[in-house]
């Protein structure tokens, strides 16, 4: 049997304190996917130094040349994508502001409007699997009566998948993450991390298995 490329997670982390919960979120699933026997890359944004702002010249349809080196890092990092895991805290109802400068700025990078209408696929990110794990302050509860949850879940991830044709998206969301939370709260929640990697691993895997059988039922940039 030919050779097959490894299985590929990249995990986006937007959260700009080092230590935080979310930052283990990160670090607890990369451990775990590699445990698998897979890749795992974590893309700290707040670490790399990334620019969320949207440049005139990178808007897609209006002549968008050479990325510019933070762009062109993270392109680079989704080569071969087939797990793209966002980890970042609900701040204020919504993502952090880095986090949409990312789609912004990265996933939107030369495919916009155009491409969208058209039905195109998406070079980097068609047929992969989209993963979230949020946190917030507040209850879920609280989210769900003020339709913030209902709201991320439309106009983020599911939105995301269906513009990029993403094969699948899911969240696991840790309500009441305050600071001083007691140990065995946070050893439980990454637990839950560990055990959502390890069943996408495993349903990764079965894709693996199941292309190497049918080649021409997947498309072919995946």
């Amino acid at each position: 049997m030919t050779n097959q490329p490894a299985i590929r997670h990249v995990v986006v982390l937007g959260h700009p304190a080092p230590g935080s919960f979310n930052h283990q979120v990160a670090e607890t699933y990369c451990a775990t996917a590699r445990a698998c026997g897979q890749e795992a890359e974590v893309r700290d944004l707040y670490a790399n130094g990334f620019d969320p702002l949207l440049k005139a010249d990178e808007r897609p349809g209006y002549g968008a040349g050479t990325p510019a080196p933070d762009v062109a890092a993270e392109l680079a990092a989704l080569e071969g994508v087939r797990a793209l895991v966002l980890v970042y805290p609900i701040w204020f109802g919504t993502p952090p502001a880095i986090i949409k400068g990312y789609v912004d700025r990265v996933l939107s990078a030369g495919f916009g409007a155009r491409e969208v209408k058209a039905g195109k696929a998406h070079p980097l990110l068609a047929g992969a699997r989209l993963m979230t794990f949020s946190s917030s302050a507040t209850t879920m509860p609280w989210l769900s009566e003020r339709g913030q949850w209902i709201s991320l879940r439309q106009a983020f991830d599911n939105y995301l998948a269906d513009v990029f044709a993403m094969r699948e998206t899911k969240r696991r969301h840790f309500d009441a993450v305050v600071d001083g939370l007691k140990e065995r709260f946070v050893l439980q929640k990454l637990e839950d991390v560990r055990q959502e990697a390890i069943g996408l691993c495993a349903t990764l895997d079965q894709e693996r298995a199941q292309r190497a059988l049918h080649p021409a039922a997947w498309p072919s940039n995946r």
